[in-house]
């Protein structure tokens, strides 16, 4: 049996009124707008029927008397001159009323915008924006990403770049603004939120973004948050029809097979922790090769483009190798979408095949129009045969990316070849002795010890390995801590090559960017600044997702490789040639050149360290012995 309680009216009028008073500033304004009112319609009423009037003055009338009680309301001192007693308490009582309603007023709406610019401050508003980059999580990698777009937006009218992170809105904006003080014309929104929450995505208008790069938070297991986010946004019950530009961090390979399950054909995955490790196996056996990475990755210089050139058609891949003055063609992407790079020089293009150029922007990929090449052939070389050599390799310090730095070292190595393994970590003796039974042409061998110690390094027969990988410990120290490591080893390095008389062939893995400089007076051949590498891969693939195809190729043992082999093997030294001669001398041999390496500069910031990526065919250069020329090749 069910019973109803009667409650006092009282107590259900003081009800009524909390909810009034809890509803928020508009309820709020409108109740005081209402007393007002109603205040102002009581006095008029009096003041029309009583005839109550200032003296001297004729009595006034309902409207005039709401006028007159309206100004009274909203300015106290209006009832300063007013004259005859019936009036003056008539005016007095709505004075009163006035002070407290507009006091009251004034309460309320200095707590309504405080509130409202709290609620701007925490970043909850929606981004009325489109086409805008959209940024998903936050870590170190997110200045760097945002540094590329902003000179990727140079010539863009109107760019915008949205960030959602769960961190406060201002403390977002005060790190960018710091570390990156010119926008120039990219405009950057930050909104507090989590990537995961539907309501939270819908603030930054996921579907209207022109691309999405989903960011690996430092988490205990980044690749679950960034799965999660995929789910979020390619299952979400308000996405749009048309398919995502998603492109997504993944560091665990063992996850990325569920991640591209989720994403299907909308989601483009960079595996850091395989990007990497192959670019440090391939960077430790060409000195300057990271250096070649990094301007085709960058924003800033060459860069890789695809375009359509109907004048091509019927031509053969060494016709278009040769076919432009400013640009250098590296592949090829054919009409039913394949790409290939480094295709046989007998390729025949067809009308609606596109070129995959090295270039300076999409607008200088341009056929030069020359077609009368003449080329001397008494200074192109002879030499050139690859001999394979037994290689020596040391690895100072231990990641989760070492084993896969040495299995990708085995594709590249003679059998006979040999790598020794230095560190203290833990439980490393174990995972060696699992890569042991997969590697076939070099053996392992494993000294513990801390590489910061001189007494570690100084026993070591450094003159006689042919590189050395000096890792950083990013799985068991902080970002700093770990590049303070890196560069007390490194240092410990150079002072023995200098007191030996002996060059050593390093390099050194850090985190941080902004180390690298302070790195530099170590002298080591490359730096692989992790962070920036995968931050590049992800804003190149934002704006381009058939780059993906490519890097892939690029970066794989299989196919063509990007290589620094002698100028002397191409043409002989001290001859005065131009590029169309370097090409054509490269493409006998099925391999195409993209730039050259003095090494005279080799340890020279302010030219590039010697690296110069797509020159111009026409200007003349002479090569000395220890010249390196940048080729793409099979070997």
């Amino acid at each position: 049996m069910n019973h109803t309680i009667k409650f006092p009216l009282i107590t259900r009028l003081r009800y009524k009124f909390d909810n009034q008073m809890s509803a928020g500033v508009i309820a709020l304004i409108g109740w005081l707008a209402a007393i007002s009112l109603v205040l102002i319609i009581i006095a008029a009423i009096i003041l029309t029927f009583t005839g109550f009037a200032q003296e001297g003055s004729e009595s006034v009338g309902f409207i005039e008397g709401t006028w007159q009680s309206l100004m009274r309301t909203l300015d106290p001192g209006t009832m300063g001159q007013d004259t005859g007693w019936g009036f003056r308490l008539i005016m007095l009582f709505v004075t009163v009323g006035g002070i407290f309603i507009v006091s009251t007023l004034i309460g309320v709406l200095s707590s309504g915008i405080s509130s409202k610019l709290d609620d701007l401050r925490k970043g909850h508003s929606f981004v009325v924006e489109s086409g805008h980059t959209l940024i998903l999580g936050w870590s170190e990698k997110i200045i760097p990403i945002i540094s590329e777009l902003i000179i990727a937006n140079v010539n863009q009218k109107k760019p915008r770049i949205v960030i959602l992170a769960n961190r406060d809105k201002v403390e977002m904006e005060d790190d960018i603004r710091t570390r990156i003080p010119d926008c120039k014309n990219t405009k950057i929104i930050c909104r507090n939120g989590s990537v995961i929450d539907l309501n939270d995505l819908e603030i930054v208008n996921p579907h209207e973004a022109r691309s999405i790069i989903i960011l690996a938070e430092n988490e205990t297991d980044p690749d679950i948050h960034v799965i999660k986010t995929i789910l979020a946004l390619t299952n979400n019950p308000n996405r749009k029809q048309e398919p995502y530009h998603i492109v997504a961090e993944i560091s665990d390979a063992k996850n990325k097979e569920v991640a591209e399950m989720v994403g299907s054909d909308e989601v483009i995955l960079v595996h850091s922790d395989d990007l990497i490790s192959r670019v440090i196996a391939q960077t430790c056996r060409q000195s300057g090769l990271s250096i070649v990475y990094t301007e085709l990755l960058d924003f800033d210089g060459a860069e890789i483009y695809f375009q359509q050139e109907p004048g091509l058609a019927g031509k053969t891949f060494k016709d278009a190798v040769l076919a432009y003055e400013d640009s250098t063609i590296i592949g090829l992407r054919f009409a039913d979408g394949r790409i290939q790079v480094n295709p046989p020089m007998d390729t025949i293009f067809s009308a609606d095949d596109k070129v995959i150029a090295i270039s300076e922007d999409d607008d200088t990929v341009k056929l030069s129009g020359k077609t009368n090449y003449r080329f001397d052939e008494s200074v192109f070389s002879t030499n050139g045969k690859f001999v394979p050599n037994i290689e020596k390799t040391l690895i100072l310090g231990w990641n989760k990316r070492a084993c896969s730095i040495i299995r990708e070292l085995d594709n590249y190595l003679s059998p006979g070849s040999s790598i020794t393994i230095v560190t203290d970590e833990q439980n490393v003796d174990e995972q060696i002795n699992k890569i042991k039974g997969i590697v076939k042409n070099q053996s392992i061998k494993f000294i513990n010890g801390v590489i910061t110690e001189r007494s570690v390094l100084e026993p070591l027969p450094l003159a006689d390995y042919n590189h050395i990988i000096l890792l950083c410990y990013s799985d068991t120290m902080d970002i700093q801590e770990s590049d303070s490591r890196t560069l007390i080893t490194l240092l410990h390095l150079r002072n023995i090559s200098e007191r030996e008389n002996v060059d050593f062939s390093i390099v050194s893995e850090m985190m941080d960017i902004r180390n690298k400089q302070l790195a530099e007076v170590t002298k080591a051949d490359d730096f692989i600044i992790s962070n920036k590498l995968v931050s590049l891969m992800l804003s190149q693939l934002s704006e381009n997702k058939e780059l993906k195809a490519v890097f892939d190729d690029l970066f794989d043992a299989e196919g063509s490789e990007i290589y620094l082999k002698p100028a002397s093997h191409y043409i002989k030294p001290g001859k005065e040639v131009d590029f169309y001669e370097v090409s054509e001398c490269a493409a006998r041999r099925n391999e195409i050149v993209i730039g050259y390496r003095k090494c005279s500069f080799a340890h020279d910031a302010d030219k590039a360290y010697g690296v110069f990526v797509n020159p111009k065919k026409s200007d003349k250069i002479i090569f000395e012995e220890i010249d390196k020329l940048i080729v793409i090749a099979e070997d």
